[in-house]
C-alpha cells in the first residue's frame, strides 16, 4: 500500500494540469485521450472502464513498426507493438494525473517486457504521451516514485510519443465483460480487477 499512498500524495501536491492532445482523429469536444500499456489489454481495459469520467476504452496496439498488425502478429513479439489502450476521458471529471495514479496501481511498472505470466515486449509497461504536458507528468511521477523507492525495483515504464494506434480485432473489445467465464478472465483478470476497485472505490462508476 506504500506505493498507493505515496502516489496519491504526489498527485495532490503536484498542482499540474493536463491539457489538449494531438490525435490524428481527436475525440469529441471537451474530451482527452491517454494511451497506456500495462500488460494484457484485456485487463487494462477492464480496469480503466470502471473509473468515473472514462467515456471509452479501446484495446489495440501502439509503438511498433508494422502497419495494421493482427493480434496474432503482435503475439510473436516481432512487430514491436505493445498491447495498449486508448482511454478517452472527460478531464472535468477525471484528470490525467488521476489516470496516471491508476496506471501505476493497475500493474507492476518494474517488470521489464512482461506482466505476471505474460512474457514478451508486447506486454511492456508504456505511456504513449499525446503532448508535452503528458510527458512532463509521466516523467515527473516516475522520477518521484523512483526517488522515494515506492517499489522494490526501479520503474522501467517506457515513456514515448504517441504516433499510431491500431485498434485490435472486434472480439478483443470489451473482452472481460463478454468472456467473464473464461479461465483467464476468472482466474487472472477478476482478482486483479477486484484489487483495483478496492483502491479506487471512491472513483468508480455507479
Amino acid at each position: 500500500m506504500k506505493k498507493i499512498f505515496l502516489l496519491t500524495t504526489l498527485l495532490f501536491i503536484s498542482g499540474l494540469t493536463a491539457f489538449g492532445n494531438h490525435l490524428s482523429m481527436p475525440p469529441k469536444k471537451g474530451l482527452d485521450t491517454a494511451t497506456f500499456a500495462t500488460g494484457c489489454f484485456w485487463c487494462t481495459e477492464a480496469k480503466f472502464k470502471q473509473l468515473k469520467g472514462v467515456k471509452m476504452v479501446i484495446s489495440g496496439f501502439s509503438g511498433g513498426t508494422v502497419a495494421n498488425p493482427t493480434y496474432k502478429q503482435v503475439c510473436t513479439g516481432k512487430t514491436g507493438h505493445a498491447e495498449a489502450c486508448n482511454i478517452i476521458f472527460d478531464p472535468s471529471v477525471i484528470s490525467f494525473d488521476e489516470l496516471l495514479e491508476a496506471f501505476f496501481v493497475a500493474h507492476d511498472p518494474t517488470q521489464l517486457n512482461m506482466q505476471g505470466n505474460d512474457v514478451g515486449t508486447q506486454y511492456r509497461s508504456a505511456i504513449f504521451y499525446h503532448n508535452q504536458v503528458q510527458k512532463q507528468k509521466a516523467d515527473y511521477y516516475i522520477g518521484k516514485l523512483n526517488a522515494e523507492k515506492a517499489y522494490k525495483n526501479k520503474i522501467v515504464t517506457e515513456v514515448t510519443p504517441y504516433k499510431v494506434f491500431y485498434k485490435a480485432e472486434d472480439y478483443h473489445q470489451n473482452y472481460f465483460a463478454q468472456n467473464g467465464d473464461q479461465p483467464y478472465c476468472k482466474y487472472v483478470i477478476q482478482p486483479e480487477l477486484e484489487k483495483f476497485k478496492k483502491v479506487f472505490k471512491d472513483k468508480l462508476k455507479k
